[in-house]
């Protein structure tokens, strides 16, 4: 491979020009495909094989046109003090907002609270709910602007009103976010290079495939339903890899210069040498996001598929797109240590060894103290996470200062905690010989389980062999005993079964939460075994050695949960919540393990291939074991910090959100490459390594004869040999 690459290098370096044109072509395409391709709304949200799902699936056979799945807003409004909602003036005010309420294209109906009997027992608060044919995510702006306006009508009464439910559901935007990314990337690079050449071609290479790639999943996306929130995922990664690949290339660029090869060698080497690391690194990561696909939630494997394509074409750009715009650059781009030099401080650099140097002497020399220290410490950040609880956000997360939270509370305080969350019951008698008394018979057992505030007669359809059942928890829609009511039921319907041939399933969105909850901790032991396991096998290859993929394995393990740990601390816990902005607790969102073992694993093993390929190099061209972690170290160091520092930038930017998700999201991934960068690839690994010696490359001789040599440390390449027909030899291969 490494022969192969660097090849690929030199062509690209000589044919710059071709290079550059092929990529702004290839961008200039997937923009005019986005600008010309139909607005897609939002990606259609289903969750095969739970029985919330197949109770919509359901409802929208039995109930033709009731638009199961649809959004809801509930438009909740409070009495001034010392009056109440069934006085004259209120009453015609809110029927006033009602009757605008129901203009909407997309309004399906809205209940008047007097006539639904929507009004709480002391009088004070009532609410009206309004019904969408379509789901939240699908729902027009117009739609929301105009429910948004029907309430500020009636706050003009006097009136306090606000609004919960899903119809004010909207994408998060990030923008700022990005741009802080790229700003904390943009000095991080110039630091690093100490030239703005230099530190702009991984930026511009980064910022050129995250615009393929986003632009081809806008152009892709109403043809395959991937929705507006596929690129989120897609542009978060694409633009930490594609600077990171970036930056390791331009580096070993520089190194291959202060080592005295011309330019065009020296970029034909460094595609070789970092870009062999840079393959299997993207390797890692897509397989990562790829394996999302086993959860078999459709918007998450989309997700990943697609930020997966965005992985892949940072790959290409780095091993084609840099080496041509190194040939541009010249000698703007200077070797390693040139700017010393003219500065006459060369012999006082060569004197002092760089810090990665002198601190992978440090553990070398004491690697049971480093490895004990950096085990201990991530395994007490870990500890928080053996209280997990997982859940997905609903409006009681929301911060105080938004009208859903507001209106949540307004429910709570008037028709207790549970009715934000009211769980949805269908009855299915079509094989049942008498429909009605299996719909009486689900209603009486439901209504002696625990925690059931009120249960409302069954509602059939017009053929009569299906019923809604509305039941009200006792308890807030995120509480384990709101879980425990959920499970409740569907055990009695299984009773119900047996007796009157009837089946009871529970959906609404608080089953459904639940429901995805359990898919998603159920798949995760298989996601895990599927990315490590593939994983493990593609190390193997490249380290040629069983104990460095295993120790890097563990090490991402030993990562993730210190991370996890981290988002129980602040999320659950409350620990430094106010600096995090964290104005409500509570359950971990559910996709959160998964997600971050997805994302985390792929960027951990770009570190860990980056960093360990160059002591394999150095260990293969000779030196000891302990002598090529110091060189190791010595050449990668700097950049591996670098990468790590620009990573947790892009990540650490979605904190400011205001989402809660966006925010958990943010800071788990931050905290998650903080610790296995810095703690797991810079201070365990070379602890470990120490400790192996020589064992740590080693691999029985029938699986050395069996695997493939991919020549990852350029092996091939040690020869200086004259390269002058290389673009004819690669075009003939």
């Amino acid at each position: 491979m490494a022969t192969f690459l660097y090849k690929l290098g030199r062509l690209s370096f000589r044919r710059r020009h071709v290079v550059a044109l092929i990529w702004v072509a290839l961008l200039t395409l997937a923009g005019v495909g986005a600008a010309s391709a139909p607005a897609a709304g939002n990606s259609s949200f289903s969750i095969p094989g739970t029985e919330a799902q197949k109770a919509f699936d359901l409802l929208e056979q039995r109930f033709p046109g009731v638009s199961a799945d649809g959004a809801t807003a509930r438009v909740v409004f409070k009495a001034p003090s010392g009056e109440k909602m069934t006085d004259p003036g209120n009453k015609a005010a809110v029927r006033e907002t009602v009757k605008e309420l129901g203009d909407g294209s997309e309004v399906a109906r809205v209940t008047d609270p007097y006539q639904a009997k929507a009004v709480s027992k002391d009088g004070t608060i009532a609410y009206a709910q309004v019904s969408y044919k379509v789901s939240g995510m699908e729902l027009e702006d117009s739609s929301r602007d105009a429910l948004q306006d029907s309430a500020q009508d009636a706050r003009k009464a006097g009136l306090t009103v606000e609004i919960g439910g899903d119809a004010l559901q909207t994408v998060p935007h990030t923008g700022s976010s990005e741009i802080i990314g790229i700003a904390v990337a943009a000095v991080v690079l110039v630091i690093t290079f100490g030239s703005l050449v230099a530190a702009g071609l991984p930026l511009l290479t980064a910022l050129i495939g995250v615009g393929i790639g986003v632009s081809a999943i806008t152009a892709l996306a109403s043809a395959l339903d991937l929705g507006s929130t596929t690129s989120t995922l897609a542009m978060m990664i694409g633009l930490a890899v594609g600077i990171d690949y970036a930056l390791f290339i331009v580096s070993r660029y520089r190194a291959e210069l202060a080592e005295g090869r011309d330019r065009e060698e020296a970029a034909g080497r460094a595609t070789g040498t970092a870009g062999s690391a840079v393959v299997f690194a993207g390797l890692t990561v897509v397989i990562a996001l790829v394996g999302l696909s086993v959860v078999n939630i459709p918007m998450l494997t989309k997700m990943g598929v697609a930020a997966a394509g965005t992985v892949a074409i940072a790959v290409l750009i780095a091993l084609t797109m840099i080496p041509a715009l190194l040939g541009y650059a010249g000698r703007r781009v200077k070797p390693i240590g040139e700017k010393g030099k003219r500065l006459g401080q060369a012999s006082k650099k060569a004197e002092r060894p760089n810090l990665g140097t002198r601190w992978a002497s440090f553990v070398v020399r004491r690697p049971i103290a480093v490895l004990l220290l950096g085990v201990i410490g991530l395994g007490a950040a870990a500890v928080p996470a053996s209280s997990l609880e997982l859940g997905l956000p609903d409006d009681g997360s929301q911060p105080t200062s938004t009208t859903q939270r507001r209106a949540y509370d307004l429910l709570s305080e008037g028709f207790g905690p549970g009715f934000n969350g009211p769980l949805m019951v269908v009855v299915d008698a079509k094989d049942s010989d008498d429909p009605k008394a299996a719909f009486t018979e689900v209603g009486d057992e439901i209504k002696g389980l625990e925690d059931v505030v009120t249960v409302t007669p069954p509602a059939p359809n017009k053929a009569g062999d299906t019923a809604t059942i509305t039941v009200i928890p006792g308890s807030q829609p995120s509480s384990v005993t709101t879980e425990n009511l959920v499970h409740g039921i569907r055990d009695a319907g299984t009773d119900i079964k047996a007796d009157t041939d009837a089946n009871v399933l529970v959906t609404g969105s608080t089953a459904m939460n639940i429901d995805v909850s359990e898919k998603l901790n159920d798949a995760l032991i298989p996601y895990l075994v599927l990315v490590v396991g593939l994983a493990f096998l593609l190390l193997i290859v490249v380290f040629r050695s069983i104990l460095v993929p295993l120790k890097a394995a563990l090490g991402f393990l030993l990562s993730v949960m210190a991370a996890l740990g981290a988002v129980v601390a602040v999320f659950q816990w409350g620990w430094l919540s106010g600096l995090m902005g964290v104005e409500q607790t509570g359950p971990v969102m559910s996709m959160m393990p998964i997600f971050m073992v997805g994302v985390v694993f792929g960027l951990a093993m770009d570190y860990e291939v980056f960093l360990v390929t160059r002591m394999r190099e150095a260990y293969v061209h000779g030196e000891k074991a302990g002598q090529a972690i110091v060189t190791g170290f010595r050449h990668g160091a700097r950049v591996v910090t670098a990468a790590a520092v620009i990573m947790m930038a892009v990540f650490a930017g979605f904190i400011g959100s205001s989402e809660s998700m966006v925010k958990m999201i943010g800071f788990g991934l931050a905290i998650a490459v903080f610790f296995d960068a810095f703690i797991v690839r810079m201070a365990i690994v070379p602890a470990v390594l120490a400790l192996l010696g020589r064992k740590a490359w080693w691999l029985p001789k029938w699986l050395d004869r069996a695997l493939p040599n991919v020549d990852v440390e350029g092996e091939g390449l040690r020869p200086d040999s004259d390269r002058g027909d290389t673009d004819r030899e690669l075009i003939r291969a």
